[in-house]
């Protein structure tokens, strides 16, 4: 008997060269970021994430002689903001998120919850930049007019110049740009778990809602989990809407100043990249950018990671099931 042959279908090939292409292509940004980055983290060591004064420190390397050897960079206030705006964003967005997904998926009709899914869908889909404008032509002056005042202002004078453009703005913005995914993968995993579940503690006497939350959100919990992190990952990369509203200016928002605190100028490590792009004829500053590109490399990697793993988690426990 001839032996058949173990050849690969065409299709299986091309996924699978697709696939490789894709690490390929991976690989070499993260070895170009690190790259143009060398320069900075070498000069930088430890203190690129611990010191402060990146606004001074660009302004410096910028107009400094071609002879002047580069200055030491600190991104902490670029970090602080970025970890500040997202995790407050994202606390709003999860809050805002769940809530919808269970209002859509357990409580509104079909046709009622099919129509405002689209709607959600089609809210991701929009340009980052249009948020950015709606940002400054209504939220910065909101934020002005019903929490800036002229003694405030001058209070804080010595530490910032407060303005609607501030990290309450970055906030607002942000949680309108991050809700739409977590609503949508929100109802995804609320859809996955079986009618089933809901059946059985309908029959015990549980009401509807007791069933959706002692029920199906713990069930879903893995897929709303991971539906968070990647609205995370998108919270800590947007450059666009959050350089429109942020200030631009690194100051590290202080506790001391209490819900003063909220209304500072921050300039995330995305927004930074926009905002001192026109440095970057500086060979110090280009490294420097590229540094913070690299911090957020690596974030965004980590966040990959982590909601590969709480995918993978899901399918075993649904697996023993």
């Amino acid at each position: 008997m001839k032996k058949r042959s173990m050849s690969v279908p065409p299709g299986e090939l091309v996924m699978k060269l697709l696939a490789a292409a894709g690490i390929v292509v991976i690989l070499f940004i993260f070895i170009f970021v690190f790259m143009k980055a060398a320069p900075t983290l070498a000069r930088s060591g430890p203190g690129l994430i611990t010191e402060t004064g990146f606004d001074r420190q660009v302004a410096e390397a910028f107009a400094a002689a071609p002879d002047t050897p580069a200055p030491a960079f600190g991104l902490w206030g670029l970090i602080a903001g970025t970890a500040l705006s997202t995790l407050l964003a994202l606390a709003a967005a999860t809050a805002l998120g769940v809530g919808a997904a269970v209002a859509i998926g357990e409580f509104a009709p079909a046709p009622l919850a099919s129509a405002l899914l689209g709607l959600v869908r089609l809210l991701s889909a929009i340009p980052s930049v249009i948020f950015g404008l709606i940002g400054v032509m209504f939220v910065v002056p909101w934020v002005e007019s019903a929490f800036i005042s002229v003694d405030m202002q001058i209070e804080y004078l010595d530490f910032f110049q407060m303005t609607g453009r501030n990290l309450l703005s970055s906030v607002i913005v942000l949680t309108f740009m991050i809700a739409p995914m977590v609503i949508t993968l929100s109802a995804d995993a609320i859809a996955a778990v079986p009618d089933s579940l809901r059946e059985t503690g309908l029959a015990f006497g549980m009401g509807r809602s007791r069933v959706v939350f002692k029920l199906v959100l713990p069930s879903a919990r893995n897929g709303i989990v991971a539906g968070v992190i990647l609205g995370a990952g998108r919270g800590i990369g947007e450059a666009i809407a959050v350089s429109m509203v942020c200030g631009g200016v690194g100051v590290l928002p202080s506790l001391r100043h209490g819900v003063a605190a909220l209304f500072t100028p921050v300039l995330p490590l995305s927004a930074a990249i926009i905002n001192k792009s026109e440095a970057m004829s500086s060979p110090a500053v280009e490294s420097a950018l590229f540094a913070c590109g690299a911090v957020l490399l690596v974030i965004g990697a980590a966040l990959s990671a982590l909601s590969r793993l709480m995918r993978l988690s899901r399918l075993r426990r649904s697996e023993k099931a």
